[in-house]
C-alpha cells in the first residue's frame, strides 16, 4: 500500500502549540528530522512542500492567557512570533509556516466541519459535561484535572495522561478538580458533536496494521494497535469555549471546534496559503493518490495523526492520508524529563543568542543523540564532546587540512590526476546508504554515515602523508589532494541535510554549485570537481567549546532547579498553585513602571465578553480608559467608587474594540478570588506607588 514512485511530496511537522517557545525536546522529535528528509528530497530534486503553523487555539492558551493577565489573542501574538523567527534563524526550511487564527484556516476548518454536517458524518448528543459552578463554565480539557482512569496518575488531564499517554474525555476521570477554582465540578447537560470513530475501526485496522505493518515504526504501530484493541469510541469534535473557531452552524452558539478537530486541518489551511502565495495549485498536495503525505510528529500525538486525523480525512471523503507517521520519542534534559511548567528545558530562541552561529552544532548533536527507537538525554557535556571530538576533530579537522594543503601547494587550484583511488569509489556507496538511511526514517543512521566518510577522508590523509611526499613525489601528492578534495566536495554536498549552515560554507569556499544527490559519485572521467578549478579562501567550519561557555548553562539549569526546590508549584487543599518566583529584574526595569493611585469613576460589562469589565478611572493623571478582566469576579455595581492601584504606563492594547491605557493591579486568594491592591489610609489620587 506503500506509493513507491510519488509524483510529489506533502510533508507536514507537527504544529507548535503557541502557549510557550520551542524546546529542544521539540527540535529532536519532529523538526530537525522533518527538516532533514525535505532537505534530502530537494536535493534529488523532487518536488516537496514542507509545512507547518502555529496551533493557536485550545485550553492551554486561555489558561496562559489568564495567567498572564491578557487577551488569547496576545498570548498567540507573542509566541507566534518568537517561534517563527527561531524556526528560520534555525534554517527550519518551511516552505510556508502559518496560523491557526489566520482567515484561511478559520474558513478551511469551518468548511470541512461544514461538510461532515451537511453529510451526516457526525453525530448529534445531549450529554452530561464537567461544570464548575463557581467559575460559570463547561471544564473543558485541561480545565480540570484528575486521577487518571488507565495509569491512576492523580494529575492526569481532561483530555490526556501526561505520564501513560492515554488520551481519554475529561468526564473519565476519578475525582475531576477545576483547574480554574479548585472546585468539584458537577455534571450539566450540553450538546455537542461527536465523530463515530468506531465506524472507521475495520477500515484503520486494515490501512494500518495490515498495510504498513511492515514500514511503521513499532511504536506507532503498538500505541494505534492498543487503541484499536480496546475498540474506538464517538468522538467530541467541539467544545465549550469562547477561544477557537465558531461551530459554523445554528444552535451552536458559545461552542468552538475542538482543537485536535482543527488544528491538523492546519496542514491543509498552511498549504493553501503558500499555493496563493507561488501562484500554485493546493490540491494535487492533498488530494492526488500519486502524492506521499508523510506527517513528522512526537509520541503524543501518534493517536491524532494516525487514528482521528485519518478518520476525519476518511470521513471528507477527497483527501489522501498519510503514508508514514514516523513519531519520535522523548529526549530527556540532563536526565530529566523535560518540563517547561518547571522551565526544565533549552529554549531555542534562547540557545540561539547564547551560541550565535553554532546552529549546526545544535542540529548535529540531536540528530546523533535522536530519540527515533527510545527516550534519550541531552546533556551540555554530551554536546561539547561531540562538537570538540567529531566536528571539530574529524569533519572540521578533514576539511581545513585539504583546504590548506590544496592553497600552500597549488596556490587553491584543484591539480590534475592520473590515477583512481579505491575511496573515489566509496563516496557513491555513502551517498546511496545516507539516501536509504533518510527514506527509512533513519537519521542518526545517515549522519554516522556522513561522519563515517569524514572519518575515510582523515584515514586516507594520513596513510598517505602528502605533506612527506611533496618534494619528492610531486605527482604523487597531486593524485592523492586531487582524492582528497573530491571527498571534501562530497561532504559539501551529502552534509546539506543535516549541518546546511556548514553545506553553504563549504560550497562556497570550493566554488561550486549545488548537485542532485543522484549526481554525487565519482568514476575515472566523471568528478566532482575539475582540476584546473579555483577554490577559494580556507577558514574554520567549527570552533571548540571551552568549558566555561558549558559551565554557563549547567550553572543556568541549576539555577533552575533550586528555585523549583525552594517555591515548587503546591497544590493546596483548595487546589490553587502557588506561582514559582519569576526571573530577576534590575531597578532600573521596575523604577521604569510608573503605577499610581487612582479611583474608579465608572463601570460597565464589556459585550459578547464574559470575563471583561470597561473601567473609567481617574489616576490623578488624567481620567482613562481600562478594560479588565474581572467580570467574573466583580459586578459593575461592586467596584464603582473603588481605590486602585494602577500601571498607568504600560503601552495601550486594543480589547473586543475597546482601547485599554493602563493595568488595574490585582492579587488572588488561595481559593482563587481576586481582590483589589488597594491603597492603605488616606492617599491622593496620582500618588506615585514606590
Amino acid at each position: 500500500m506503500t506509493n513507491q514512485h510519488p509524483k510529489r511530496y506533502t510533508v507536514t511537522a507537527a504544529l507548535p502549540y503557541t502557549n510557550g517557545p520551542v524546546h529542544i525536546g521539540h527540535l529532536a522529535g519532529v523538526y530537525i528530522p522533518a527538516d532533514i528528509y525535505v532537505r534530502y528530497l530537494r536535493a534529488k530534486k523532487q518536488d516537496v512542500i514542507y509545512i507547518c503553523g502555529s496551533d493557536e487555539h485550545g485550553v492551554p492558551i486561555t489558561i496562559r492567557a489568564q495567567k498572564e493577565g491578557v487577551t488569547p489573542q496576545q498570548i498567540v501574538d507573542k509566541y507566534h512570533e518568537i517561534i517563527k523567527k527561531s524556526f528560520a534563524e534555525f534554517g527550519i526550511s518551511f516552505d510556508n509556516y502559518s496560523r491557526t487564527s489566520a482567515p484561511i484556516h478559520h474558513k478551511t476548518a469551518s468548511d470541512f466541519f461544514k461538510k461532515l454536517y451537511d453529510e451526516g458524518k457526525f453525530i448529534e448528543e445531549t450529554t452530561l459535561q464537567l461544570y464548575d459552578e463557581k467559575a460559570r463554565q463547561f471544564l473543558a480539557d485541561r480545565f480540570v484535572t484528575g486521577t487518571c482512569p488507565k495509569c491512576g496518575n492523580e494529575q492526569s488531564y481532561g483530555d490526556q495522561c501526561e505520564k501513560c499517554g492515554t488520551s481519554h474525555n475529561a468526564t473519565d476521570l476519578i475525582n475531576p478538580k477545576s483547574a480554574i477554582t479548585g472546585n468539584t465540578p458537577i455534571l450539566k447537560e450540553t450538546k455537542h458533536w461527536f465523530l463515530p470513530l468506531d465506524q472507521y475501526q475495520e477500515w484503520l485496522k486494515n490501512w494500518i496494521l495490515e498495510g504498513h505493518k511492515d514500514d511503521w515504526k513499532p511504536n506507532v504501530l503498538g500505541q494505534v494497535k492498543s487503541w484499536l484493541d480496546d475498540g474506538l469510541k464517538s468522538r467530541a469534535v467541539t467544545r465549550d469555549l469562547d477561544w477557537g473557531i465558531p461551530v459554523p452552524v445554528k444552535g451552536a452558539e458559545g461552542k468552538v471546534l475542538y482543537v485536535w478537530f482543527d488544528a491538523p486541518i492546519g496542514y491543509i489551511s498552511s498549504t493553501k496559503e503558500w499555493a496563493e502565495r507561488e501562484d500554485k495549485d493546493w490540491q494535487p498536495y492533498w488530494q492526488s493518490p500519486d502524492t506521499k503525505l508523510v506527517h513528522f510528529i512526537g509520541k503524543d500525538n501518534i493517536v491524532f495523526h494516525c487514528i482521528i486525523f485519518p478518520a476525519m480525512l476518511k470521513a471528507e471523503g477527497s483527501f489522501i492520508v498519510p503514508e508514514n507517521v514516523p513519531a519520535n520519542e522523548f529526549l530527556n534534559l540532563e536526565s530529566n524529563k523535560i518540563s517547561t511548567s518547571k522551565n526544565w528545558a533549552v529554549w531555542l530562541h534562547e540557545y540561539l543568542l547564547d551560541f550565535p552561529d553554532k546552529q549546526d552544532v545544535l542540529r548535529y548533536v540531536l540528530t546523533a543523540n535522536a530519540p527515533e527507537t527510545k527516550d534519550n538525554d541531552f546533556t551540555w557535556k554530551d554536546f561539547q564532546a561531540r562538537n570538540n571530538n567529531e566536528l571539530v576533530a574529524i569533519l572540521g579537522n578533514f576539511v581545513n587540512r585539504v583546504m590548506v594543503l590544496t592553497h600552500k601547494y597549488y596556490d587553491g587550484v584543484v591539480p590534475n590526476t592520473n590515477k583512481f583511488y579505491p575511496e573515489l569509489g566509496q563516496i557513491k556507496v555513502f551517498a546511496d546508504k545516507m539516501g536509504q538511511s533518510i527514506e527509512n526514517y533513519k537519521f542518526r543512521e545517515a549522519l554516522q554515515e556522513l561522519m563515517n566518510l569524514a572519518r575515510l577522508g582523515n584515514g586516507f590523509l594520513q596513510e598517505n602523508e602528502p605533506w612527506k611526499k611533496v618534494n619528492e613525489q610531486p605527482e604523487e601528492v597531486q593524485n592523492i589532494m586531487f582524492t582528497a578534495l573530491q571527498i571534501t566536495a562530497a561532504l559539501a554536498y551529502l552534509s546539506e541535510p543535516f549541518l546546511p549552515f556548514m553545506a553553504t560554507q563549504l560550497k562556497n569556499m570550493l566554488q561550486i554549485a549545488n548537485k542532485n544527490w543522484d549526481e554525487i559519485s565519482v568514476s575515472d572521467g566523471n568528478y566532482l570537481i575539475e582540476s584546473g578549478h579555483q577554490i577559494g579562501t580556507a577558514h574554520l567550519l567549527f570552533e571548540k567549546i571551552e568549558d566555561e561557555a558549558i559551565q554557563k548553562q549547567l550553572d543556568k539549569l541549576e539555577a533552575t532547579k533550586m528555585q523549583n526546590e525552594k517555591s515548587p508549584s503546591l497544590t493546596l487543599p483548595e487546589g490553587k498553585g502557588i506561582e514559582p518566583q519569576k526571573e530577576l529584574i534590575t531597578y532600573e526595569q521596575f523604577s521604569a513602571m510608573d503605577i499610581r493611585i487612582g479611583t474608579i469613576l465608572e463601570a460597565e460589562k464589556v459585550a459578547k465578553a464574559n470575563k471583561l469589565l470597561k473601567l473609567t478611572v481617574d489616576t490623578g493623571v488624567d481620567v482613562r480608559t481600562i478594560v479588565s478582566g474581572i467580570a467574573e469576579h466583580f459586578t459593575p455595581e461592586e467596584v464603582v467608587g473603588q481605590r486602585v492601584q494602577v500601571l498607568v504606563n504600560l503601552a495601550p492594547r486594543n480589547l473586543r474594540g475597546i482601547d485599554s491605557n493602563g493595568m488595574i493591579l490585582m492579587t488572588e486568594t488561595k481559593e482563587g478570588k481576586l481582590k483589589f491592591v488597594a491603597p492603605v489610609g488616606e492617599v491622593d489620587n496620582g500618588a506615585t506607588v514606590r
